[in-house]
């Protein structure tokens, strides 16, 4: 069976053309996302990477035209553009919303739930400030998202500073974005292993996006498995002078369940990595999750259902900004 196993997953990334590194390929061997150094054609992206489920880096040639590209990663553009603005601003203790934490209401280290973030309303100007002063050893870490078509909602004020679509996506995808989403952050936000049921276009502005990517077909090794959903919220006190804001987990009522990885590809500690190999061997002891980063000005296009997991890295404005376009490809059409 194990052998099986094996093979499986080989002969999987071989047809995507991805190869099959080892658990012990650095992260450079282990990056086999194709490049493309000017955007494709409709017919080439089509035959070569949405019908077979292959990712796609395109260079910065596929957003040089963007307003956005010279403009958003300026310290003052967007702070002047939405400074009327008020936003969705995801807060979390250490940067992982919509990830496992410790069972608020269990002492065991193996109890875990679904935790999302506590979400404030707050003028555009002010999420920066907080973005950029986030710090998990303070215990709060702010990300400006919202996962409903934002760009178009919210951040409508700068909605034009980017294509309302990729023309040669989504002609070849047969449809036009279902929703536009704008991503704020910085070094400290993290986001778990997931996948998603669109195809995605994910262009960088600022900074750096790091992914690390698991096929559908290794679905298995991610050990997906129901827990509890939490949300965090927020005890706020004044104190000397100062405002304090402490976030609590609570359970979500009536109980809610959420199927999610139980793998966590970045550890925080030896202990946790250990544990981790002994639970979690089908991941610990197979192939180096594929890994790329996405670099400002290019896109990255993933495929649905693939498992991803994302970090980043500021630009110079001290801001990871990216713009996502999630597009639904039907076979029949």
């Amino acid at each position: 069976m194990e052998r099986a196993v094996r093979e499986l997953w080989a002969e999987s990334r071989d047809l995507l053309g991805l190869g099959s590194p080892s658990p012990d390929d650095t992260a450079a061997k282990a990056s086999a996302v194709p490049r493309a150094d000017l955007p494709p054609t409709p017919l080439a992206f089509l035959r070569d990477h949405v019908s077979p489920g292959r990712p796609l880096i395109v260079s910065a040639a596929a957003t040089r035209h963007w307003p956005a590209a010279s403009l958003w990663p300026t310290a003052s553009y967007l702070t002047d553009a939405l400074r009327s603005t008020t936003v969705s601003l995801h807060l979390t203790p250490d940067g992982r919303a919509d990830a496992l934490a410790p069972h608020p209401g269990r002492h065991e280290s193996s109890s875990k739930c679904f935790a999302s973030a506590h979400v404030r309303r707050v003028d555009f100007p002010a999420a920066v400030r907080l973005i950029r002063g986030s710090d998990p050893a303070a215990g709060l870490v702010a990300y400006a998202q919202q996962q409903d078509d934002c760009l178009r909602g919210e951040y409508a004020a700068v909605a034009g500073d980017v294509d309302a679509h990729v023309p040669w996506a989504s002609e070849a995808l047969g449809c036009l974005p279902e929703a536009v989403n704008l991503w704020i952050g910085n070094a400290h936000s993290v986001t778990s292993f997931h996948k998603d049921h669109y195809d995605n276009i994910y262009a960088v502005v600022s900074g750096e996006k790091h992914f690390l990517l698991l096929p559908p077909t290794e679905h298995h090794r991610l050990y997906v498995r129901d827990y509890p959903a939490a949300h965090y919220v927020a005890e706020e006190k004044d104190a000397g002078g100062e405002h304090q804001m402490r976030l609590k987990l609570e359970l979500d009522e009536p109980e809610r369940i959420v199927p999610w990885s139980s793998v966590d590809p970045c550890p925080a500690s030896p202990e946790e990595l250990d544990a981790q190999a002994s639970s979690f061997p089908l991941y610990s002891d197979g192939p180096a999750p594929i890994r790329c980063t996405v670099r400002a000005g290019e896109m990255l296009y993933l495929p649905s259902m693939w498992f991803h997991h994302v970090s980043q890295s500021p630009g110079p404005n001290g801001l990871t900004i990216a713009v996502n376009y999630w597009q639904v490809w039907f076979f029949g059409r």
